[in-house]
Order: C-alpha cells, then structure tokens, then sequence
C-alpha cells in the first residue's frame, strides 16, 4: 500500500477539538469578566493570571489557598441535564474554606475534563461558577479545560476548583482563642449542600425513586432539582465576625458532618458539646434518613444536618455575633458550647458530643 492511500490522522479525529475550547473560551469571558475586582483584570486568555495585594488593600498579607471538588452530586446534575448551579457548590466548598480562616478569597480558578467537550454545557457551568465568585467577591481569572476522550465517558465530567485568599498576619483565625465555655453557634445550611451524594444516589436507586418526580419531602420541585440546590457561600458572614474581632473559630460543615469538622479548629483538649434539639433537621435529610434507615450517629457523620457552617464565640460576643450574622442574611442558632475533655459530662476521648440526637433525630 502506497503512503498517499494512508489515512491522516488529526488531533480532532482522536477525539480533541481545539477549537471548541476557543469557542468556550470566548463564550465564557463575559462572565469572567463580571467577576472583575481590585487586584486584578480578571482577563482569560493568557498562560498565567497576575494579581496584585497592594492593589486589594493588603497591608501585612498572608496568603491561604484552598482546593476541592463536587463529587458525585454532579452525577445528579447529568442525570436531570442541569448544570447552572453547580459551579456555585466548586466555588462555595473552596472559598468557604477560606473564610474560616479570617481569609478574604481574591480569586478562583477551576478544572473542567469532559470526554468530549460540549461548549453548551461547559458554558453553563463556568457560568455557575462565575456566579459563585460574585457572590463571594473573589475573580475568575484563569482556569483548564481538558477534553480526554477514553477517560470519560459520553456527557460526563469532572470539576476542580483552586481558590487563593488572604488575610493580614495579626487577624487570622485558627482557634488558637478558643476557651471553655465559649458558645458554639450554627448557620443555616440551604439543603445538603456537596457531600454525602453517593450514599443519596444509593438511596434513590434502591428505594425506586426518580430525580425527575416531585421531591417527597418538597412537592412544589423535582427530587434532582432539590439536590442541586447550590451550597451556601458564607464568606460575608465569616468576615464580618472576623472584622469585628468576635470570632474564635469558624468551621465549615463538609464532608464528615458535624463531628469531623468542628475538632479542626479547636485546639485538642476542647471538646464540642453540641444539642440537637436546637436546630430543626433538614425535612430531607430525615426523609433520606428514613429511607435508608439511617441511624442518627452515621447523620451526623455524613450529612451537615442542617448547619453549613459553625461559628464559636466568647459569651459575652454571642448577641453581637448573631446581630452580624443576621445583617448578612443568616439563619443562626446557639447550639452548643466548648468543654474541655474529660469534664462532667465529656467523655474524655470525644471531639464533639450531641446531645438529644437519637431521640430528636429518630425516624
């Protein structure tokens, strides 16, 4: 056979288009765009984005960067074929990471791999994810986006999100202020937010319910479009605690729930001690609950139960503390207080006790 009877080979027939990415990127940069704050010019296009801190106001700055994912709960967006919230969850589950530390985010990148790029979908979700830094007041100035035919499979993709933050040296939060007796305060959580998605999406397969059919527990929407309520963005609440000087801790409620996330910000020989009985929990979790005859311990250590983020403050802050919150549009209740270990009532191995949990969360 002859050289000239062989067939070229592309990179676009392996399966990569090069120019759907162009596409995306000129579909996208509106958005970025809108992004736009001091410290930068929150352009696309370049192989490197530049941010100035003197520029953002810094005056002793120490940087503190945070990465995460979604998880699962994108495979809940596919399954329905919605994408426009999802990038707020990328941004929230990094730029609340930030925040807990007294940190201001400054800006965000993310990580989209597909298969096969579908500038539509793509667009919708960096869309999201544009939204997300607004309402956090960090820019989107740069991500990747990665077609890997092989990889994944038809309509499926992966996201990953890089935020970068920073806080003055003499103002960050790390615990270290925690005392005993100190109040533990929870704000809202708008719906399960981004963690537990494999034991749900087990749930609703074996139960033999739909994300397309009304959700039980909210019949005014479908099941997968309550799922993907978007996880909440707390930054302004952190910060305005964190300004006023009234914060000792803060922890964001991801993955391991209420008992693995609180003992990150307190020092070791405090323990939280936490009651159930003041916060309602969520009317899904509880139907998750039932339906999978989940016991309240594995709740708590899978679910945020209600409460996306913890703020721990001294008694005498607690009513400012609250009155802040509030301002930034929070729900927030007292739910608890820091012991030290091994006091009455604190077993001397625990982190975090909830109290009233099997009789306030049996189903």
């Amino acid at each position: 056979m002859s050289r000239d009877a062989i067939n070229s080979y592309t990179y676009k027939g392996s399966g990569v288009d090069v120019d759907a990415g162009a596409t995306l990127v000129e579909a996208i940069a509106p958005s970025a765009r809108a992004t736009k704050r001091a410290g930068t010019e929150a352009e696309l296009g370049g192989f490197g984005a530049l941010f100035d801190l003197k520029a953002a106001g810094f005056r002793d700055p120490v940087l503190v960067a945070a990465t995460d994912g979604v998880g699962t709960k994108l495979n809940v967006a596919n399954a329905v074929q919605r994408h426009d919230t999802i990038g707020i969850d990328l941004v929230a589950m990094c730029v609340n990471d930030l925040a807990v530390q007294g940190a201001e985010p400054l800006f965000f990148l993310d990580y989209l791999a597909t298969g096969k790029l579908d500038v539509a979908i793509a667009t919708e979700v960096i869309s999201g994810i544009s939204a997300g830094c607004r309402i956090a007041g960090c820019a989107l100035i740069g991500g990747e986006t990665a077609e890997m035919p092989g990889m994944y499979g038809r309509g499926d993709y992966e996201l990953a999100g890089f935020a970068v933050g920073a806080g003055e040296r003499d103002t960050l939060i790390d615990g270290g202020k925690v005392r005993a007796g100190d109040v533990v305060l929870g704000l809202a959580s708008t719906g399960l937010h981004a963690n537990g998605f494999s034991l749900i999406r087990q749930i609703v397969r074996d139960s033999g319910h739909s994300y397309h059919e009304a959700a039980p527990f909210a019949p005014e929407q479908r099941l997968g479009d309550y799922l993907l309520t978007p996880t909440r963005i707390y930054v302004q609440a952190c910060l305005a605690l964190a300004k006023e000087g009234v914060a000792r801790a803060f922890a964001h409620i991801t993955g391991g729930g209420l008992v693995a996330n609180v003992p990150r910000q307190i020092p070791p020989r405090f323990a939280a001690v936490l009651d159930a009985a003041t916060w309602p929990l969520p009317a899904a979790v509880r139907w998750f609950a039932q339906e999978g005859r989940i016991a309240a311990d594995e709740l708590a250590h899978t679910f945020n139960c209600g409460i996306g983020l913890v703020a721990i403050v001294a008694p005498a802050d607690v009513d400012a503390a609250v009155r802040l919150l509030e301002g930034t549009g929070e729900t927030v209740w007292p739910i608890g207080h820091i012991a030290l270990r091994g006091d009455a009532g604190v077993a001397d191995s625990a982190r975090v006790t909830i109290e009233a949990m099997d009789g306030v969360w049996r189903v």
